[in-house]
């Protein structure tokens, strides 16, 4: 396993957000790198934060660890943690802290012949000016910022989990580390039941869900990594979901636009995109001569008698915003035209890191809801809201009964200088953060603030789920840009003929067919309700005669003409064998029809997981399964 991803270095007001959770992983990591050096003292440490389901800290060690390590690694831990150390912070010169690491004394029990190589590394990443910390718990000494419990013996109930190789600092040209795993809880009650939910989500796995019912399948050899297919009962999924998008945002006043999945580096350079802030995340370009073949890379441009070599850079499309931008400049707009809804299920395609790749949570290309609301300041909060409550008519449509929305604002620093994350706009960010922000109380929706997290032109929404077993995921994004539609010169007149930019929502409610599918198989562990089931019903006979088998054919038939996913069954194995195969595929519906049903002009129903629910005349029995498809029963 390669998990190359490095946290990312928090900012000291996230760090003193820290939560009592996160201070217990924290230290917890803190223990663990105390008890690995008790056993191997050469060991060298890189990063140890908490992260989204425990903690971890990056070793260079030449003893492979294995978890075969991890028993005599925890009770080395325990004795960390009964023997209560105070975590004592002590506040250093940046002078001292590059001496005390050229002397082998962080991250370590005692002075050592070798440097402490990664804290000075991490000592290089800590700018100038900012206060520099350590943490101590009995001998061990760690370049820490915290926060951290009062005392070793207030961490409560741990597990070590796994290990994995990451690069320092997720760079492959540093030095692979072995990163170990742990979590760490209040109690063991909590510790108990999050490794129950874990057993549970390993049976739930979309990547075995999603293989064993035929859904997708990944080909890296030939299509190349991170490439899904949809196979055909997956497309089925996928195009249901499309669908009840296509109908909602119809009724909701959208329109519906296409664009190409390529676009010339000029509009991404325009967008901003390009050259920084998210060409990491894009596929390399291609080199084309408008006129020539595609597999040629060179331009020729007169310049006098000597020919100049150009080429045209395209590149893949990695979100569809730029190309949204350029249709609503395609037409002159006035306020007439706003709020102006333009949708489309758009395939974008993001170089993720092979590391990074996982199932459909993490892919490289996507099929995304996406829809840009371009509008005035005026409607902004109501256009805003609307698309709140789509999220909210979506979540209850899929049973999702617990939700946040993670509101994402800017950090005031980051503006300007090398270290800029944010366009410098200090008072558009201040005012459109505080549209959302009261947005989302007048509202009355669930959401948390979260700052330094913002889209580098706007505040934004991540909004997280949990499915029933209790799993957290990042399911959509819902983001304000008031700075990228200025970049590519939108405007509409407003009553009084003056030009004016519009604001930009930018939304996606239902995430991409990706990573939505993926939670949906292990939120319903494969057992879709009726509307979105890949096989809606199967019709099972009870023998082969031909008569039973031409009624069988007709109710397929029937149900087909009305758009439903019906298959049949009509070979002459045993009703058993023909209901457990049924079962083990998960069709939702099965119609039984024997001899006596022919003859009553009836079926006999079961639905899986449930059993059978006795006969029922042929066309009450199809009109249930009508209404229900419909309605999107759950």
């Amino acid at each position: 396993m390669n998990d190359d991803k490095p946290a990312e270095r928090k900012s000291l007001d996230e760090r003193n957000r820290m939560g009592d959770l996160e201070r217990i992983r924290h230290s917890c990591a803190h223990v663990m790198a105390t008890a690995i050096l008790r056993l191997w003292p050469e060991a060298q440490f890189a990063s140890g934060p908490p992260v989204e389901n425990g903690f971890y800290y990056d070793v260079d060690l030449a003893h492979r660890i294995s978890p075969e390590d991890f028993p005599k690694i925890e009770e080395e831990m325990k004795k960390e943690i009964k023997a209560n150390h105070t975590f004592e912070k002590q506040v250093v010169a940046r002078e001292q802290a590059f001496q005390d690491a050229q002397r082998g004394r962080l991250g370590a029990l005692t002075d050592r012949s070798e440097p402490s190589k990664f804290k000075l590394g991490n000592l290089e990443d800590i700018p100038v000016g900012e206060p520099i910390s350590y943490y101590r718990n009995g001998d061990f000494i760690d370049l820490c910022a915290g926060p951290h419990v009062m005392r070793t013996g207030n961490i409560g109930a741990f597990k070590l989990t796994s290990v994995a190789s990451a690069y320092y600092k997720g760079d492959e040209r540093n030095p692979q580390l072995q990163r170990i795993y742990g979590t760490a809880f209040k109690n063991k009650t909590e510790l108990e039941a999050y490794f129950k939910m874990v057993e549970e989500a390993k049976r739930r796995d979309h990547r075995k869900i999603g293989q064993e019912m035929g859904l997708y399948t990944l080909d890296p050899d030939f299509t190349g990594p991170g490439l899904p297919l949809w196979l055909p009962k997956g497309a089925a999924i996928a195009e249901e979901i499309e669908k009840l998008a296509k109908e909602t945002e119809f009724l909701a006043g959208y329109v519906r636009v296409k664009t190409p999945h390529i676009a010339k580096e000029k509009m991404y350079l325009t967008s901003g995109h390009l050259p920084h802030l998210y060409a990491e995340s894009m596929f390399p370009p291609m080199e084309l001569l408008e006129g020539e073949r595609p597999c040629r890379t060179e331009a020729t441009e007169e310049s006098g008698s000597a020919k100049v070599n150009r080429a045209e850079r395209y590149y893949l499309k990695a979100m569809n915003c730029p190309h949204h931008h350029r249709i609503f400049a395609a037409e002159p707009r006035s306020y007439r035209d706003l709020p102006l809804r333009l949708a489309e299920y758009g395939t974008c395609y993001r170089y993720e890191q092979s590391g990074e790749l996982f199932g459909l949570m993490r892919v490289r290309s996507l099929n995304m809801n996406d829809a840009h609301i371009y509008c005035s300041t005026e409607q902004f909060a109501q256009e805003f809201n609307a698309v709140n409550e789509m999220y909210i008519k979506y979540f209850k449509i899929f049973g999702i009964d617990k939700y946040v929305m993670r509101f994402s604002t800017h950090d005031p620093s980051r503006l300007t200088g090398d270290n800029a994350k944010f366009v410098n706009e200090p008072q558009l960010w201040k005012q459109t953060e505080d549209m959302v922000r009261d947005t989302l109380k007048n509202s009355g929706i669930n959401y948390v603030e979260v700052p330094n997290e913002a889209a580098f032109y706007g505040p934004k929404i991540d909004v997280q789920v949990w499915s029933v077993i209790g799993r957290e995921f990042t399911l959509a994004t819902n983001q304000v840009d008031f700075a990228v539609p200025k970049r590519f010169g939108l405007v509409y007149r407003d009553r009084d003929n003056i030009e004016k930019t519009p604001l930009c929502i930018h939304r996606a409610p239902l995430g991409t067919h990706e990573r939505f599918i993926g939670f949906l198989i292990e939120h319903y562990a494969g057992n879709f309700p009726l509307w979105l089931a890949p096989e809606q019903v199967r019709v099972l006979t009870i023998g082969d005669e031909e008569p039973l088998v031409s009624y069988a054919k007709s109710i397929v038939q029937e149900l087909r003409a009305a758009m439903v996913r019906a298959e049949g069954d009509f070979d002459s194995d045993k009703i058993n064998g023909k209901i457990q195969r049924a079962e083990q595929a998960k069709v939702h519906t099965m119609l039984v029809v024997g001899p006596r049903d022919l003859q009553a002009n009836a079926v006999s129903v079961r639905v899986h997981g449930k059993g059978s629910l006795g006969a029922k005349p042929r066309a009450d029995a199809i009109g249930e399964i009508l209404a229900s498809i419909r309605e999107r029963k759950a």
